[in-house]
């Protein structure tokens, strides 16, 4: 079972993409509310994949994912926000050489389930 950490400080969001992953029952997911308490929860919970927006209070989601490559650089990374263009210089190392996705809101769900599943026949096919 692949897992899955969304994190995002909008809870409404974390929630239904909590039950609509688990539903399926393909994915594990843990949510957290901010950079502070995602990078908690990586060490944690080992995700496979991490699903986070970049603006949040106390750590935004660069500076956590940042964080989590000094364990774990080749980690999934998808990055959500309502203004990618903000962030793009950013973003862009974390394009080229992570291989990160990026969503804008709002995205349809099937869009990020897609990705889950690319990263899903990925991580099966290693």
């Amino acid at each position: 079972m692949m897992r899955i950490l969304v994190v995002d400080d909008n809870e409404s969001l974390t929630a239904l993409m909590k039950e609509i992953l688990e539903t399926a029952g393909i994915y594990r997911v843990e949510t957290a509310e901010n950079g502070e308490n995602g990078y908690l929860a990586f060490l944690q919970f080992k995700p496979d994949i991490i699903l986070t927006d970049i603006e949040m209070p106390i750590k935004n989601g660069i500076e956590m994912v940042k964080e989590i490559r000094a364990h774990h650089p080749g980690i999934k990374t998808i990055y959500m926000s309502g203004d990618l263009n903000r962030y793009r210089m950013l973003l862009e190392k974390e394009e080229t050489e992570y291989k990160a996705n990026l969503l804008n809101k709002p995205f349809p769900f099937s869009k990020v389930i897609g990705l889950f599943h690319e990263y899903r026949e990925e991580v099966t096919k290693s």
